[in-house]
């Protein structure tokens, strides 16, 4: 694994060099534009628009409009005479509990790895965050632009993750929500549904199914196949369904499962073992 930035973690007079390292990769399939008559590769080039000329990436400068036409280049010195500690350090800001924050904001996470000499300094706001159940809302710059973050741990790494800024969340002022009430025979039989559902979260256990799919399309039309039409899709009516009768149904085709052990149970059985 390469690392994409080197800094440190800055908290209160502390500064723990670390290297930074994307916590996630794309699978997703590749696919290319191509031009419908020759199935030819679809090109995208770079021309200048005075010269009607192509140009090379090497020719290629950042430029900030500040008057209509009129540029000026900033370098990537530039960026970094703006603020030079920003752009080196992840500054902790504050610290607050982890649940308090939104799902809504998460956005990216990147592990944080201890430079030489940060050991001693790195695994300390990794025990303290732990013990204290907290998590450091951090400042940093990363590809030109400030970020919002939290350091957190995980296992026995920290972990920072990308959140977005609340100006990025969009309000969901406008929209509709239901005005209808569900009774109590309605819910205890959702409730049913869910426990009988419930289990420890394994994240190993979902993968991306429809590029499975979308594979095995692609294969049947290389062979020369016409694709054979996966599951259907469901049929949405504008109907009020009788929720009861779809519950119970849902009910009898679920097999029953195990209950989750719950944290304090899966210790007591690490100590048996």
């Amino acid at each position: 694994m390469r690392a994409m930035w080197s800094g440190a973690v800055s908290f209160g007079l502390v500064n723990i060099p670390i290297r930074l390292y994307s916590g996630t990769e794309d699978h997703a399939l590749d696919f290319h534009m191509l031009h419908k008559t020759d199935l030819q590769p679809i090109r995208y080039v770079k021309v200048c628009k005075a010269e009607g000329e192509e140009v090379s990436m090497a020719d290629i400068v950042k430029g900030y409009e500040y008057e209509r036409g009129q540029y000026v280049v900033i370098t990537d010195e530039d960026f970094e005479r703006a603020s030079p500690r920003k752009t080196k350090t992840i500054d902790i800001l504050d610290f607050v509990a982890v649940d308090e924050i939104d799902s809504i904001y998460f956005e990216k996470p990147y592990y944080l790895e201890p430079d030489k000499g940060a050991d001693k300094a790195y695994r300390l706001l990794r025990t303290a965050l732990e013990q204290s159940k907290k998590v450091g809302v951090a400042r940093f710059v990363l590809r030109n632009r400030e970020q919002l973050g939290v350091v957190k741990p995980m296992g026995e790494l920290l972990v920072l993750d990308q959140l977005r800024f609340a100006s990025q969340v969009r309000e969901a002022s406008g929209l509709k929500t239901p005005e209808v009430e569900v009774d109590k025979r309605e819910i205890d039989m959702a409730l049913a549904l869910i426990d009988q559902l419930t289990e420890s979260f394994d994240p190993e256990k979902y993968h991306d199914t429809y590029s499975d799919e979308l594979l095995r399309v692609i294969h049947e039309k290389v062979e020369g196949k016409v694709p054979e039409p996966g599951e259907p899709a469901p049929v949405i009516t504008s109907q009020v369904p009788d929720l009861v009768a779809l519950l119970k149904a849902s009910l009898e085709q679920q097999p029953k499962r195990d209950k989750p052990k719950s944290r304090k149970e899966e210790r007591e059985k690490e100590k048996v073992a």
